[in-house]
């Protein structure tokens, strides 16, 4: 395990910052999840569906918390910073995504730390910048990064329906404090590195963004289809009315599918930038002809031909599939799904998403607190009395 050994702190809640921290679980690495007290811990224990009970984990908070141990603490309180302050002294990484400013309020701030221990990684996300004190939602960053005005068909626009921009920003994340590692491992300093949603939001906006940078043409909602290739992402319906999407790279592919189709190729559809001109009578043609088709023979028919098209799943139908099950997690009556599967690590078997402050006692203990010491911060409320 390629982080065995290594202590991650993490002080970020929601999606980004998590999953970051469970990505190091699954390396190897003891995370420890520092929670607010006063909120009850990561908002995210709140968000559940109408059909999970009052005293479960939420699935929310469970899609990113595998393999962490929870501690609930005061940090706007000094004693809790000082709790803080003794696990950092002995980590190697520390995860935080505050307000800009607020870190700096209560001693949180990557000045502050890497002064308890230079040679830590300290990974900030923000939501606007490190200047912006302005609370970041994923749905507003889909919004003002441009995401959700291409995202539907016509006026009918639409956010993702998962936290997209969060996830981007986790991914850079990741990539900036590997970095940042492989750096201390010839200079033995550690250092600060920061993302921002909107950044990372903007700068996965890829051939999109350079549709109008350079082409000077405004990208539209135009469903599923592709503004550059066709067909590419387009939906067509079989005999049995199952959808499937078929996403044509090149000329001889589209033959090919003409082809399992027993489709003549019209001449004003031979190239890729015939058919984007010709956009509405090339799916038009396809779709008479895959819907003379079931789904399993079309999809049969373009696998064998190397053919790129996919059945449209739901997810039931994901996780019943092959490629699914590999990579899921189940513990105690809990799933989820992994961050980082590789076969060329040996990953830790996790544990289940924590309770809040399950792990309070043991955390306190790696800290160098004693006994003693804990009951006072327990009856200052600097820390929270059991688990759960």
């Amino acid at each position: 395990m390629l982080f065995k050994n290594h202590i991650v702190i993490e002080l970020a809640s929601v999606l980004a910052g998590p999953s970051v921290g469970m990505f190091f679980a699954e390396l190897g690495a003891t995370v420890l999840k520092v929670e607010n007290l006063p909120l009850n811990g990561d908002v995210t224990r709140t968000w559940k569906l109408n059909a999970e009970s009052a005293d479960a984990v939420s699935s929310y908070f469970s899609s990113v918390n595998w393999g962490k141990k929870s501690i609930a603490i005061d940090l706007k309180q000094k004693e809790g910073q000082e709790i803080v302050y003794k696990l950092l002294a002995k980590a190697d990484f520390v995860i935080s995504s505050f307000l800009p400013g607020a870190a700096t309020k209560i001693g949180m701030d990557a000045e502050t730390l890497l002064s308890v221990n230079p040679r830590l990684i300290c990974g900030e996300i923000n939501g606007y910048g490190e200047t912006v004190e302005r609370a970041a939602f994923d749905a507003i960053i889909q919004a003002e990064a441009g995401f959700t005005m291409m995202n539907g068909e016509g006026k009918n626009i639409y956010k993702m329906p998962v936290a997209l921009m969060d996830l981007l920003a986790a991914h850079q994340l990741k990539e900036a404090m590997l970095l940042a590692y492989i750096e201390r491992m010839s200079t033995g300093k550690g250092k600060r590195v920061s993302v921002s949603l909107i950044e990372s939001g903007i700068s996965s906006l890829a051939n999109q963004a350079t549709n109008w940078l350079v082409a000077g043409q405004i990208p539209a909602a135009i469903g599923s289809e592709h503004p550059n290739i066709v067909p590419y992402g387009t939906l067509f319906y079989t005999a049995d009315h199952k959808p499937v999407v078929l996403a044509i790279g090149n000329d001889s592919q589209f033959a090919q599918l003409c082809a399992v189709l027993s489709l003549p190729v019209p001449d004003a559809f031979l190239t890729n930038p015939q058919r984007v001109q010709n956009r509405e009578a090339v799916n038009n043609m396809l779709q008479a002809a895959i819907g003379k088709i079931s789904r399993e023979t079309l999809l049969s028919d373009c696998i064998r031909e190397k053919i790129p098209a996919g059945a449209v799943n739901n997810l039931q139908e994901v996780f019943q599939g092959e490629y699914a099950r590999k990579i899921l997690l189940e513990k105690e009556g809990k799933k989820g799904v992994k961050t980082f599967v590789s076969p060329q690590f040996e990953s830790p078997l996790l544990s289940s998403p924590p309770k809040l402050n399950a792990d309070a006692a043991e955390i306190c203990e790696i800290a160098g607190i004693s006994p003693d010491e804990l009951n006072g911060l327990y009856e200052k409320k600097v820390l929270k009395r059991g688990g759960g």
